[in-house]
């Protein structure tokens, strides 16, 4: 599932409803902070709703450096710079960061589009995935449904990444048997009870399944129709 959504940490007035009045029109839709310590509130409480930050640096009450580091602790999101600092050594030093682009006030909306455009498509064959609810951190084998961690255990998150890995594609009880630390004369009952606490975590329905589909005398397919 696509996301648009922007986190645009601003504190110009006339800044925050320009960009975002001209994101709109390209699928873009803007929650808009002032304070950085709401923006970060807002962040810590709903990170996988983001694609990406406009960040300002000249905020109230907090550099937009220190805000950087804080958001990308959280989750490693995009974050574009925008700002009226433009000497060279704030340009260094939020690349030093791992800034994805640096904008000096002031500049055309329609390079921001553009240059968010680009990052996106950086960012796109990354290891995060949205489906449906769910959004899933492969690189930290992390899984958050309508933004709380799922807590599976290891052998709940074994099965799940293993499905995860093979979106679309069957997978039969001996697979999961093999390719986990299940023990190799587990039962296919057991096996079935493991993908039943997967399904009751992640709040999906066999009879109904938006996530794990039963495919009958073989095993399991995750569906991804995005």
């Amino acid at each position: 599932m696509k996301n648009n959504n922007v986190l645009l940490i601003e504190d110009n007035l006339e800044l925050q409803n320009l960009i975002s009045g001209f994101l709109e029109p390209y699928n873009y839709t803007c929650k808009v902070f002032s304070d950085p310590f709401e923006a970060l509130k807002e962040f810590e409480e709903n990170f996988t709703n983001y694609s990406i930050v406009i960040l300002d640096l000249g905020l109230p009450g907090m550099d937009g450096f220190d805000l950087f580091k804080k958001l990308k602790e959280i989750k490693n999101i995009p974050i574009i710079i925008s700002t009226a600092r433009d000497d060279i050594g704030n340009k260094i030093h939020g690349f030093e960061l791992g800034a994805d682009d640096y904008l000096s006030k002031p500049y055309e909306p329609r390079e921001l589009v553009l240059r968010i455009d680009a990052t996106l498509k950086r960012y796109s064959s990354s290891n995060e995935m949205n489906i449906n609810d769910l959004y899933i951190d492969l690189d930290k084998k992390r899984v958050f449904l309508e933004n709380q961690e799922i807590e599976f255990t290891k052998i709940e998150s074994e099965i799940f990444f293993m499905f995860v890995n093979n979106i679309n594609k069957v997978v039969s009880r001996e697979d999961i048997l093999n390719q986990t630390s299940l023990k190799k004369d587990t039962k296919n009952r057991t096996i079935d009870m493991h993908i039943s606490n997967i399904r009751f975590k992640i709040n999906d329905d066999s009879k109904e399944a938006k996530y794990i589909k039963s495919v009958w005398g073989i095993g399991y397919k995750f569906i991804n129709d995005n």
